[in-house]
């Protein structure tokens, strides 16, 4: 496995990990815990046990969602971001949104956001990065989690499931342990713990 591909392979990692204590750090109230938590309570990514109820919400580039979107919990949205370009707009369109975005999801206890993201210089050319995400946490449980699949980097693929194929023939057992964060080229997903959050704890 060459140094530059090991090292793409990283960043993916450390994007999803940067992705989810982004979550826990930006979500967390300030009430005490009761238990100590940790963001080291990490295994494989899970679909949230919210999500079969989940109505999806689906906006457009550079779409705000409504402010009424505020008092919905379960939150369930999807953005498209394959916009984010210099030349045309797209980026400064996508900068505009991203605060409404953003606003929208901390009241809610329960929040699934799905997207795809795809940033380049000029319409057309070869994207920077480009990827797409699942993001979601349950107050209630004290658990948030991530996924990026199709993750490439100037159009190369990076992820703990291209770490996996380089090695499940000559590690076989380490591929096998990694295997539960990334099965397919380009993929990288966790679930970690989030620290206790009075108001979700009791609403349920």
């Amino acid at each position: 496995m060459s140094l530059a591909r090991l090292r793409s392979s990283a960043a993916s990692l450390a994007l999803t990990t940067a992705v989810i204590a982004g979550f826990a750090a930006g979500t967390a109230h300030a009430a005490e815990p009761t238990s100590q938590t940790s963001l080291s309570q990490v295994s494989p990514f899970t679909e949230p046990g919210f999500s079969t109820t989940c109505s999806w919400h689906q906006f457009g580039e550079g779409e705000k969602p409504p402010w009424w979107l505020l008092m919905t919990d379960p939150l369930c949205v999807e953005y498209a971001k394959r916009d984010i370009t210099v030349d045309n707009g797209g980026a400064l369109r996508f900068l505009v949104a991203e605060p409404s975005r953003f606003a929208i999801a901390m009241l809610t206890c329960h929040y699934y956001q799905k997207d795809h993201w795809s940033i380049q210089a000029t319409t057309g050319a070869t994207p920077w990065v480009t990827w797409d995400g699942q993001y979601w946490w349950d107050k209630s449980a004290q658990r948030a989690g991530a996924r990026l699949t199709n993750f490439r980097i100037n159009g190369q693929s990076a992820g703990v499931g291209d770490v996996v194929a380089v090695l499940e023939t000559s590690h076989p057992d380490i591929a096998e342990v990694l295997r539960d964060y990334g099965k397919s080229a380009g993929e990288t997903g966790l679930t970690v713990d989030l620290p206790y959050d009075l108001r979700c704890s009791l609403t349920g």
